[in-house]
C-alpha cells in the first residue's frame, strides 16, 4: 500500500515544535497537546484528553489515534521517552487529506441526531428544521453519519484544486490553532452537557420534593370534605329528629 503522505510531508510534520509552555502542564496535557483534537472516540475512549488521560496512567497504549497517523505516534513517543510503534490499524486508518461532514439538506428532516452526536457542536439546526454543517469548525469525526435515519450525511473532501491548502492537511499535520479550537469547542460542549445534566437532576429532585407536599395538601382537603360532610350529617339528622319530634324540643325547653 502506498503511504498515505509522502517522505516530505512527513518530515515536514515530524519537525514542527510542541509549544513550550506544555512542557510545564502535567503529563496528560502535553499527550494531549499533541493530539489532533478530531475527538473521534476511534481509539477507544470519548474524546482525546480522555485518550491522553489513559496513556499517562499507562491505560492505553501511544499507537491508537488512526488521525494522527504514525507521525502522533512518533510525536508521543519522544515525549514519553519510548520507542515508537506502528499505527494500530486496528482502531481505523488515517485519511490523506481533512474531511468534513456535508448534510444534504434535502432530505434532512430535522431529527437533531447529527448535532446530539457532534463533539465540538459544528452543526446547526432545530427540531423539524434543516440542519447544516459549520464546515470551519468540523473536525471529520463521522460519529454525526451513523444517528442519520435518513443517511444523508457523508464526509466530502476540499475541491480538487485545494488538496494542497494548508488549512486542508491531514489532522496530523494540521495546524495547532485549528486543533486547539476543536479542543476549545470539545470543553465548552462538555461543560454545557453537565450544566445541563445538573439542571435536569435538579429539576426531577425538585419535582420529586413538591411531590408529599401535594400529596398532604389533597389529603388535608379530603379530610376536611369529610369533616365538613360529617358535620352536614349530623346538622340534618338534628334537623330531622327536631322534625319528627317537636314536642319533645318544646317541652324541654318549657321545664
Amino acid at each position: 500500500m502506498a503511504p498515505i503522505l509522502s517522505d516530505k510531508l512527513r518530515k515536514r510534520f515530524a519537525r514542527m515544535p510542541i509549544n513550550e509552555t506544555h512542557m510545564n502542564q502535567p503529563l496528560a496535557e502535553q499527550i494531549d497537546a499533541i493530539l489532533p483534537q478530531t475527538q473521534c472516540g476511534k481509539c477507544g475512549f470519548p474524546g482525546c484528553k480522555p485518550y491522553a488521560q489513559a496513556i499517562a496512567e499507562g491505560r492505553a497504549d501511544i499507537n491508537q489515534c488512526p488521525p494522527g497517523d504514525q507521525i502522533g505516534v512518533q510525536k508521543i513517543a519522544g515525549l514519553l521517552g519510548v520507542p515508537p510503534k506502528p499505527l494500530n490499524t486496528a482502531h481505523g486508518f488515517p485519511k490523506p487529506y481533512k474531511m468534513v461532514a456535508l448534510i444534504d439538506e434535502s432530505l434532512c428532516i430535522g431529527c437533531t441526531f447529527c448535532s446530539r452526536a457532534c463533539p465540538v457542536d459544528a452543526i446547526a439546526g432545530a427540531v423539524k428544521q434543516m440542519h447544516t454543517v459549520i464546515a470551519a469548525e468540523c473536525t471529520g469525526c463521522e460519529l454525526c453519519i451513523a444517528p442519520c435515519p435518513m443517511d444523508c450525511i457523508h464526509l466530502v473532501p476540499p475541491a480538487a484544486e485545494n488538496l494542497n491548502n494548508a488549512d486542508n492537511l491531514p489532522a496530523a499535520g494540521h495546524n495547532r490553532q485549528a486543533a486547539d479550537l476543536a479542543r476549545s469547542r470539545y470543553q465548552f460542549r462538555q461543560q454545557r452537557l453537565e450544566r445541563e445534566k445538573q439542571e435536569a437532576a435538579g429539576k426531577a429532585l425538585e419535582r420529586k420534593n413538591n411531590l408529599p407536599s401535594r400529596f398532604e395538601s389533597e389529603s388535608k382537603t379530603a379530610a376536611e370534605a369529610r369533616k365538613k360532610a360529617a358535620i352536614q350529617a349530623a346538622l340534618a339528622r338534628a334537623k330531622t329528629i327536631r322534625t319528627s319530634h317537636p314536642g319533645t324540643h318544646s317541652s324541654g325547653k318549657n321545664a
